[in-house]
């Protein structure tokens, strides 16, 4: 293998180890949700970091939650976001598969845990970039308060939710249920995930998490 071909490797490889530590943390959080306490706050503090909720910004009412059916697109009008969903699951090692790094386009819905529209928290990952491209959610962390975020169901419906904060999450000190946990029980809740913070060039790595949050606030047929 010639240097630059060990190059790439060594990217890939640490790429996906710090896909490996976020994943970790939801199949934690999937498999310890149900130690939440019921009404538990999960607002963005310490160290969440908030990017995109001005204080003090009306949001629209959360509408009745769906009954469950399969994502199938994401569209996001502002990032000009127009994606398909796979479903994603476990891996050998007992971390969730996110998308392959082959199909940039593509957004992974944890298929083990909540239908986007349905009552709870829907988790779905894709990458910010690749070694030679922009990925996805290369701009997810642009998103603020009030915009807009539609899942196209395999019920016919596309439930459309409304960003309430965008926040970008340390991976030291990671805490899966802050990130991901019901922020109000009772709503249908959606998370969109990819890496973020600062990218060290020595690791080739991400140093955080961009974590945006939305909750069902309307349903097209």
């Amino acid at each position: 293998m010639t240097a630059a071909g060990r190059e790439r490797s060594s990217g890939r490889l640490l790429t996906a180890l710090a896909w490996m530590v976020l994943l970790l943390g939801l199949w934690l959080w999937g498999r310890e949700a149900t130690g939440v306490r019921p009404g538990a706050s999960t607002a963005a503090t310490g160290d969440v970091t908030g990017v995109g909720r001005p204080a003090g910004m009306p949001l629209p009412p959360a509408a009745e939650p769906l009954r469950g059916a399969l994502p199938r697109r994401v569209d996001i009008p502002e990032l000009g976001v127009q994606a398909p969903v796979v479903a994603r699951g476990l891996d050998a090692r007992g971390a969730i598969d996110p998308p392959p790094y082959d199909q940039a386009g593509v957004v992974g819905w944890y298929a083990a845990g909540v239908r986007p529209g349905a009552v709870g928290t829907a988790l779905m990952v894709g990458h910010v970039d690749t070694e030679t491209r922009p990925a996805v959610f290369y701009k997810l962390s642009t998103l603020k308060a009030g915009g807009t975020i539609r899942v196209a169901r395999d019920d016919g419906k596309t439930a459309e939710f409304t960003v309430d904060d965008v926040a970008v999450v340390p991976r030291v000190g990671f805490d899966a249920h802050r990130a991901y946990g019901v922020r109000e029980p009772g709503r249908a809740e959606l998370r969109l995930i990819t890496c973020g913070g600062a990218f060290d060039r020595v690791s080739r790595s991400y140093t955080a998490n961009v974590i945006v949050s939305a909750y069902l606030t309307g349903t097209r047929a």
